[in-house]
């Protein structure tokens, strides 16, 4: 791998919890961080309205808009009833690309059944006075459900044909993330009803589950679309070091838990990604591991500097790390620490970047120039 320059903004782990407008310098220029709401516990993801409000999820089970003002609505009714346990819960949240006509919101979470739990998509109608989703159905589930608590995935992207993307985890199972007969360790392509595009790579295959577009995954908790090549990208957790950011190619197999960077949490050494060409290679790595959770392509104008690189969401980085990109190669590093992990990343209207704090009282946080208004 290339080896690359790393600089760590000034950290605010110096500053309370829950910051006051502080200031944070980076190469872009001093970046003010504004609380834009907080009291919410274990957020885990976050997408905007077209009016500008945030749309959010609270991993006990609980869907929530929050203003332009920071005021946190009650929770949304009519979403499905989730396994929360360790990292189980209420995961990931998308709009549908036709919002506008189909008013469709995604869910992704934790379904308890027979033999255990795995992650499922929800999708149901936001009611125009954003009180409930109506006609909630599960239009996908992970299979099998395996004990556990542990390894869920999952992020929901839309790719730009309007396909839906959705990264499982391998629930800490290893080896079936090798299996194409089940769910696990895989990342699905499916219509936004949950059927099967018939140019996937695995249809007519009988070895294999249909919905699959690329295996061999360990646990993606951070996926995007890039703008310009419509390609998937992900950052996906190692285990012991190691963590990857990766290219989805369809079909492609990322070797997990074959090869990795890293090492088993007991020591025991696991073979290089070069060893086993076969495999997809990751673009890039990170030892130490920052844990990536939320992740976008930043495309607007507001921070000019960190147009067209990768912003990741780090939970043993506590912060934000930004990917400095030339074409499909990384070329640098910067790291904003913010003193709490980081569970998702979004963009907002206004051209600010928005995260959301991992904890029990956890904050949405607005990054934006220091002389913005």
């Amino acid at each position: 791998m290339r080896s690359i320059a790393i600089i760590t903004a000034v950290s605010l782990s110096t500053i309370p919890a829950v910051a006051q407008d502080p200031a944070i310098e980076s190469e872009a220029g001093p970046i003010r961080v504004v609380t834009v709401a907080e009291g919410l516990e274990w957020p885990w993801g976050l997408t905007f309205l077209p009016d500008g409000r945030m749309l959010l999820t609270e991993q006990p089970g609980r869907l929530r808009i929050v203003d332009r003002d920071g005021e946190i609505s009650e929770p949304v009714e009519g979403v499905p009833a989730v396994f929360y346990e360790d990292q189980g819960g209420l995961l990931d949240v998308a709009l549908d690309p036709e919002f506008a006509n189909t008013r469709f919101v995604y869910l992704s979470f934790s379904e308890a059944g027979d033999g255990g739990a795995s992650t499922a998509v929800a999708r149901g109608r936001l009611t125009e006075d954003g009180r409930r989703l109506e006609g909630t159905e599960t239009i996908f589930r992970q299979e099998p459900k395996v004990s556990g608590g542990k390894h869920f995935g999952s992020r929901l992207v839309f790719g730009p044909d309007g396909k839906l993307f959705v990264t499982l985890g391998e629930r800490f199972k290893f080896d079936p993330a090798q299996d194409l007969s089940g769910h696990l360790g895989k990342i699905v392509r499916i219509y936004s009803d949950g059927s099967v595009p018939p140019d996937n790579p695995f249809v007519g295959n009988q070895n294999a589950r249909e919905e699959t577009w690329s295996y061999g995954h360990r646990n993606v908790e951070a996926a995007a679309i890039h703008p310009e090549t419509g390609q998937l990208w992900v950052a996906e957790m190692g285990p012991r070091d190691g963590d990857e950011l990766n290219i989805i190619e369809p079909g492609g197999n990322y070797g997990w838990p074959l090869v990795s960077w890293g090492r088993h949490y007991d020591g025991r050494d696991i073979p290089d990604p070069p060893t086993r060409p076969e495999f997809v290679q990751p673009v890039h790595q990170w030892t130490p591991v920052i844990s990536p959770s939320g992740m976008i392509f930043y495309t607007a104008d507001s921070l000019a500097d960190w147009r067209g690189d990768v912003l990741v969401g780090g939970l043993s980085a506590r912060g934000l790390v930004r990917v400095d990109l030339d074409g499909d190669s990384v070329v640098g590093e910067e790291r904003l620490e913010l003193g709490a992990r980081i569970r998702d990343v979004a963009a907002g209207p206004d051209g600010a970047v928005y995260v959301l704090t991992d904890r029990a009282d956890g904050a949405v946080l607005r990054l934006s120039p220091a002389d913005s208004r």
